[in-house]
């Protein structure tokens, strides 16, 4: 027996993946919140596998769910685009996307042209902040933000699995933890917390590391250390991308997880139908691992 699913059913399951949420779901559709629980149990039983887990107040992908979320979100996408470049309008598809300055340096914009390559409809614009309560009032298409996932304006679905590595200048070696404790720091402000949480790791006091720099990116705390200012503790993959470009930093101490991520956001009250919106954040769960 065939178990192509019902396209109304993908959809539904798509949206509710996305807002973990059957009634933010449904106003987004434009659809009862029975119908699209209905639409969701039926792709389910097709299927022959739960693809949420529900409780009283929390909704949950499974396992499986999450995997099969990202293979329908970014087919749907194509279609959706296939459908526009050869029914609909021929002009390009203008993409706004906001991120933290040193994530959009230190990460996503060396990968950008990759997308573009895979989809030449769309173009891009990229704006940088450094703090997201600073973001401005533009509209964006794509808001990727960096922390916990907490914020209390937005819904969030999270992108990285993160860890952080000590960095100083190339050619140094290894750290040990006197040196921890003893050599100068670089502050990144805004996340003091990694340093903390780099010591407190090898249960190394947090109180003695010395603070020479304070600055307000990473792609600053990462020239400094270069040039011989200090050392400095950053996302592991920040400090991979600066190397590959070339920067004078090497990476002197084991890798340790942190809790903060990356994370795709957008407002809670505003739907995301927007194809290339929705192409995007498929591509980035792809790359972002």
């Amino acid at each position: 027996m065939s178990k192509s699913p019902n396209l109304v059913w993908l959809r539904s399951f798509e949206s509710a993946a996305r807002h973990m949420n059957f009634t933010a779901a449904a106003a987004e559709l434009g659809i009862t919140q029975t119908a699209l629980s209905l639409h969701v149990r039926s792709l389910e039983a097709q299927l022959g596998c739960q693809l949420f887990t529900r409780a009283a107040r929390n909704l949950t992908l499974t396992e499986v769910g999450q995997a099969y979320a990202f293979s329908v979100r970014r087919a749907l996408g194509d279609i959706a685009l296939s459908t526009t470049s050869l029914f609909g309008a021929s002009e390009a598809q203008h993409l706004t996307i906001r991120i933290p300055i040193s994530s959009a340096t230190l990460w996503l914009a060396r990968r950008l042209p990759d997308f573009t390559q895979s989809h030449p409809g769309i173009s891009i614009r990229l704006a940088s902040n450094i703090w997201a309560d600073s973001a401005g009032r533009e509209n964006v298409d794509v808001e990727i933000r960096f922390g916990r996932g907490d914020w209390p304006d937005v819904t969030s679905h999270r992108l990285t699995r993160e860890r952080i590595v000590p960095i100083a200048a190339a050619g140094t070696p290894p750290l040990s933890h006197d040196d921890l404790q003893t050599r100068p720091a670089v502050q990144i402000l805004g996340l003091q917390d990694l340093w903390q949480r780099y010591l407190a790791a090898f249960d190394i006091p947090q109180d003695a590391t010395q603070s020479q720099f304070a600055v307000d990116t990473t792609i600053a705390a990462v020239d400094i250390v270069a040039a011989g200012g200090g050392y400095a503790v950053v996302l592991e993959r920040f400090a991979e991308t600066a190397i590959a470009m070339g920067r004078d930093i090497a990476i002197v101490g084991q890798p340790v997880p942190i809790e903060q991520a990356h994370y795709v956001t957008r407002p809670s009250a505003t739907s995301t139908n927007n194809t290339a919106a929705q192409l995007f954040t498929g591509w980035l769960e792809q790359i972002a691992k």
